[in-house]
């Protein structure tokens, strides 16, 4: 049953990192006022790339120590999915925050450095966890990031205004929804 789940989220997940053999069928986009769809235009915009980029590169630390330390190959799949997602995402970020001009790259650079507690909280309980433990606290850590992921798009779905940006942020609502559904069962 497990293999089925992990099955279901990468075919969800996979095309929205555009690993999959073809592209995703395109969503239809919200109708929104404002500027074109090819740059973040606003304050909201640019703020939200920020906290995301920050977001997923601790995502990045928690994976990755995830896949040094958990050996459930079900556990493995996904957490490899979800890193190959979010890099994907990472390095379309990044490129829209360059595209934002100088003053977006600042904000990005202090917003890496802010440090977030809980992350910073997770990664220190995944490290400390006894191995015997580590597949339960991962789930626990991961899930619990990934929420607070969703919940960022969501709100940015609701409150921004470049098409480009609120489509992404839309997949990454569908996509972080769905890998806390999955681990929520993986911990059966």
């Amino acid at each position: 049953m497990r293999r089925v789940l992990v099955a279901a989220l990468l075919a969800a997940v996979l095309p929205v990192a555009g690993c999959a053999g073809h592209p995703a069928s395109p969503q239809p986009a919200a109708t929104r006022p404002g500027p074109a769809a090819d740059a973040p235009a606003s304050g909201i915009d640019v703020l939200f790339l920020t906290m995301m980029v920050a977001h997923i590169q601790q995502t990045l630390e928690i994976v990755g120590l995830g896949l040094d330390r958990t050996t459930d190959p079900e556990i493995r799949t996904l957490i490899a999915a979800v890193r190959a997602t979010e890099t994907d995402e990472l390095a379309t970020m990044r490129g829209w925050l360059r595209e934002s001009g100088p003053s977006a790259l600042a904000a990005a650079a202090r917003h890496d450095h802010s440090g977030h507690s809980d992350a910073v909280a997770g990664l220190a309980r995944l490290r400390a966890a006894p191995a015997a433990e580590v597949d339960g606290v991962l789930l626990d850590v991961l899930s619990a990031h990934q929420r607070t992921a969703a919940d960022l798009a969501r709100a940015q779905v609701k409150a921004g205004t470049s098409t480009r940006v609120c489509d992404l942020a839309g997949r990454i609502e569908r996509s972080r929804t769905a890998e806390i559904e999955l681990m929520a069962k993986l911990r059966r």
